[in-house]
């Protein structure tokens, strides 16, 4: 019979016992390497932790156990005044409306500056091609600060209320949602663009028409998961004087004892509206994916 081989010259075999061998040894070299990353990373953590217990005021194995004391003492308030929670839920509805209302302003702010940012910084159709790093270093930027500090800074300049907030939530929102609008366009499809190009259209017309109706969907969804983080973090935002509900929870926890209920009230008020915006959210980033 005739001797079919696959080795590197005609008529030899491959030495099996030397291919075992390699990858016996790449597997112990992986071995060996996830090993060392796991000590270096257990040692980190270990010192990183007692570093934060030798600066720390207090002892955290002391006060461990003490953790759910104030939990437990809110939820024991609100439940004996559980029959104020209804009144509360109502009271504080236009707080949450005025959350809401930051959120979607500044979440379509910062998409429309996302949008142009990420054209204008993705390789194959970035109108000024050597400006692609300028805008990319943007992105990175207004994505590095935090919305807490703009909005801190903007205090200072335009005083307290949802002005400065949705300014903050927007650059960061540009940021973030950039970076991901220029991952999706840059797997567009360019024969469209180039077909365009070919009979004198625009840059903006090439996009228009070209690139948008690709990634809209995608992009649509990213908005409005964007959409739900915002709404957290305009919450969040109150608590520095930005208005909203956050700035109810923040004057409710500030006065303490005996105003317990209306924590817990704003808390689920909060939590439920989060729910329902997600659920809506999914429903209709789902449709845009999946076209049904």
């Amino acid at each position: 019979m005739v001797d079919i081989a696959f080795g590197p010259e005609r008529g030899q075999r491959p030495d099996l016992a030397d291919t075992r061998a390699a990858y016996l040894e790449m597997v112990r070299r992986k071995r060996m390497y996830g090993g060392l990353l796991l000590v270096i990373f257990v040692a980190l953590m270990a010192s990183g932790f007692l570093l934060a217990e030798d600066r720390n005021a207090g002892d955290f194995w002391r006060g461990l156990p003490q953790v759910f004391d104030f939990p437990s003492e809110v939820l024991s308030e609100a439940w004996a005044k559980r029959a104020n929670l209804p009144g509360l839920f109502l009271d504080h509805v236009p707080a949450l409306v005025e959350t809401l209302n930051i959120a979607a302003v500044s979440t379509l702010v910062g998409a429309l500056a996302a949008m142009a940012l990420s054209l204008l910084a993705t390789r194959g159709l970035a109108r000024w091609p050597r400006a692609i790093p300028l805008f990319r270093r943007s992105m990175d930027a207004l994505r590095a600060i935090p919305e807490i500090v703009i909005a801190l800074v903007l205090i200072y300049i335009l005083g307290g209320g949802p002005v400065p907030a949705v300014i903050a939530i927007a650059l960061h929102t540009g940021g973030a949602l950039g970076k991901l609008f220029s991952e999706v366009a840059e797997n567009a499809d360019l024969k469209p663009v180039e077909g365009l190009q070919s009979v004198g259209a625009t840059w903006f017309q090439r996009m228009w028409l070209g690139v948008l109706p690709q990634v809209a969907p995608n992009w649509l969804s990213y908005a409005l998961l964007r959409f739900e983080i915002n709404v957290r973090a305009s919450a969040i935002l109150g608590f520095v004087g930005e208005g909203g509900i956050g700035h109810d929870l923040k004057l409710a926890m500030q006065w303490g004892q005996g105003r317990y209920d209306e924590v817990v009230a704003i808390f689920l008020l909060l939590f439920l509206a989060i729910v329902v915006i997600d659920r809506v959210s999914d429903h209709y980033r789902h449709r845009l994916v999946k076209g049904h």
